[in-house]
């Protein structure tokens, strides 16, 4: 013990002794309030407002306060949710782009003091400052600079109400770690009543300078998000992704709110002159806000676990969108998959491998313990590995004690002193040779590859290019496992069958008589043909830990190859051939202005028909989906014969395939009429029509 102690004493005086410089900060540098939003990463979106109500994405402002009335609201419940996702925070939009307030603003009658929800006398905000507070989160604000509602809309007396709503906004609920300003500007409106279009110069009509100023008075420590910052700038796209190459730098004086530049903002500019790093924004549905009819369209596990990667992975923060639903609550169905990402992440990050590594460097800034590279595995941010000045290129091994698997790698510059790495590569060493893993671009505030597992002795990552000498502050390896998701099946016009799984390391096996599939059924290695009445059933197997999923199950009856759609003719729909092309995301719709609501298609021979499947048009925008049909069958094209009528029950909420039997019937000919369109639309949809006919069904 007596030595030990004298040891670390020593230690302690040569490293106090150690008066090797820092480098020299590198172009922009992140301001505090930025660092803290980098450590914040991963963090929610909420889309609550008027349009939860109305059924809209965009609202036009003519909607009234008495339309809003939550029945359940529970900010508390969306907390939870967003701390037991493995978020730090939440943003909500206050005000959307229709003008409605979730605050009782006093500039305005448009707002939830008007609402019966709590007989006027709720604010969402306080409500969901208090929930934040509880479960220790950061809440940020997203307040619309358009308003389709306010009479004065691009007139100057706007402005001063929207600079006074932000003060409201930024004094009666906190601390906030983020003020978000969409880019939508300037438009058709209700307007008071005008209903016209009223357009804005948005570099200059909301008197941005004022708006940072009143921002950086009432909350220093919050970040303003716009289309080019000046804290923090959207990523290019709604999808959740930046690219591979992604510089927190931006050439700020080039970028505006609604920028047609907007591809740009997906890179940042290598020659920036201010630091303002990507937000990825994205939802969890296909729309921004609730919609009954996307109850089923909730991002499957392996997309979510690719936005994360595509994200968070690639030098940029994650705000995933959740849009709280008519009740006033996170959807079980979006619980249920936020909750799946964070178990598949934890999994994935659940030990650093690289703290059993010894690591060297082919450069330690002046042969210094200060910038040693062991602070690469020591997981403290505030150290990191640096070079000597004008050494741009290096490289660190990571050595093993024994051959180790691996399959991911996290990097991190130590940005304080700015972003410098233009070019790596990771190699492995496999079987005493060493082997390219990959080869990139930026590293920034943090950069996962995802890799096949390789068993290896030793990982290099060589540092190629770098604008000034390197600092990075942290490298960690992982052997994330398996992602093991349900299989999915799909079958062409010629009966061929295709079986899939996220994870190319995932096995499958299937049966095709009605048994439960094990480990002993088939594997599956290519297509297959089912060309006749077949119930599939299949599991997705993880052979490093014999782990199965569930057994997914496909009813497939008669194939198409030999069908025609004879109804609308060729000449009036060149789509009509996607509705029996076997892909549901494809769909027909009928012409505008057509007086015909059917269509006719040939079987190509007779058989006995049992029944018949409609699948509706998916997507965001759904439009011409059928409620009531009637289902016609005949053998000649001529004689018909009602077989089926009635209701698509709440298909409108739930678009999903609708399976109806009818008493067996032989026909070639079917005819499926729409009697009645969702919203009383005057065109119909379909994705998708199939029949039943199960004659020698193999079950």
């Amino acid at each position: 013990m007596y030595r030990a102690c004298i040891i670390l004493i020593v230690l302690f005086i040569f490293q106090s002794c150690d008066t090797t410089p820092a480098p020299e900060p590198h172009g922009p540098l992140p301001s505090q309030r930025q660092l803290d939003w980098h450590d914040m990463e991963y963090y929610a979106f909420i889309h609550f407002n008027m349009n939860t109500f109305t059924n809209m994405e965009w609202g036009d402002g003519s909607e009234k306060p008495e339309q809003f009335n939550p029945t359940q609201l529970d900010t508390r419940q969306w907390a939870k949710t967003i701390k037991d996702a493995g978020m730090k925070g939440v943003i909500l939009t206050a005000k959307h782009h229709d003008g409605f307030c979730l605050w009782p603003s006093a500039y305005t009658e448009h707002s939830v003091k008007n609402s019966p929800w709590k007989n006027g006398s709720g604010d969402v905000l306080k409500e969901l400052a208090e929930a934040c507070k509880a479960y220790d989160l950061k809440m940020g604000v997203y307040l619309s600079p358009w308003d389709r509602n306010h009479a004065a809309y691009g007139r100057p007396e706007y402005v001063t109400y929207f600079h006074n709503q932000l003060r409201e906004l930024l004094t009666q609920y906190g601390a906030i770690f983020e003020v978000w300003f969409d880019g939508a500007n300037g438009g058709s409106g209700y307007y008071g009543g005008a209903n016209e279009t009223r357009k804005i110069d948005n570099k200059i009509y909301y008197q941005w300078d004022k708006v940072i100023a009143i921002v950086r008075e009432l909350q220093p420590n919050a970040v303003i998000f716009g289309d080019g910052g000046p804290g923090v700038r959207w990523v290019g796209n709604e999808e959740g992704w930046a690219n591979e190459t992604n510089w927190c730098l931006l050439r700020r004086d080039e970028i505006y709110p609604g920028t047609p530049k907007y591809i740009q903002l997906r890179s940042g500019h290598e020659d920036g002159t201010h630091w303002i790093p990507a937000e990825c924004d994205v939802s969890i549905r296909p729309g921004w806000y609730y919609h009954a009819a996307e109850d089923t369209q909730v991002k499957s596990l392996d997309h979510l676990v690719r936005i994360y990667y595509e994200s968070i992975g690639r030098n940029a923060s994650l705000l995933l969108n959740l849009p709280v639903d008519d009740r006033g609550l996170i959807h079980e169905n979006d619980i249920k998959q936020l909750m799946a990402l964070k178990a598949q992440i934890d999994k994935d990050f659940a030990e650093n491998l690289a703290v059993n590594t010894q690591v060297t460097a082919s450069n330690v800034r002046g042969d210094s313990r200060k910038f040693q590279a062991s602070h690469l595995i020591d997981g403290n941010p505030a150290t990191y590995w640096a070079t000597d000045d004008g050494i741009t290129s290096s490289s660190i091994t990571l050595s093993f004690d024994q051959p180790t698997r691996v399959n991911r790698i996290l990097l991190e510059e130590y940005i304080p002193l700015g972003q410098r790495v233009k070019a790596f590569t990771v190699e492995a060493k496999e079987n005493g040779t060493w082997k390219l893993i990959d080869e990139q671009t930026t590293i920034g505030n943090k950069r996962i590859l995802r890799f096949d597992t390789i068993e290896t002795t030793e990982v290099r990552v060589s540092i190629t290019s770098a604008k000034a000498a390197i600092t990075l502050s942290n490298i960690a390896l992982y052997h994330a496992p398996n992602l093991l998701t349900q299989p999915e099946a799909t079958r062409d016009v010629d009966g061929q069958v295709t079986l899939s799984v996220a994870d190319k390391n995932i096995e499958i096996y299937y049966t095709t008589d009605g048994s439960e599939p094990t480990t002993a059924s088939k594997k599956y290695n290519s297509p297959f043909l089912i060309d006749r009445p077949t119930t599939l059933k299949a599991m997705a197997y993880n052979p490093e830990d014999q782990v199965s999923t569930k057994a997914s199950s496909w009813d497939f009856d008669i194939i198409k190859n030999d069908w025609k759609i004879l109804e609308p003719l060729p000449g009036e729909s060149t789509e009509a051939g996607k509705i029996i092309d076997e892909n549901k995301n494809t769909y027909w719709v009928s012409a505008k202005g057509s007086d015909s609501r059917h269509v006719v298609i040939d079987l190509g021979r007779t058989h006995l028909l049992r029944g018949f499947t409609y699948a509706p048009m998916q997507g965001r925008w759904p439009t011409g989906i059928i409620t009531h049909y009637r289902f016609h069958v005949s053998n000649d094209n001529r004689n018909w014969t009602e077989v089926a009528q009635g209701e698509f029950g709440n298909i409108k909420n739930n678009p999903i395939e609708q399976v109806i039997p009818f008493s067996p019937v032989k026909g070639r000919f079917i005819k499926l009429e729409g009697e009645k369109i969702v919203d009383n639309a005057q065109h119909m949809s379909i994705a998708e029509l199939g029949v039943l006919t199960g004659g020698d069904k193999q079950n």
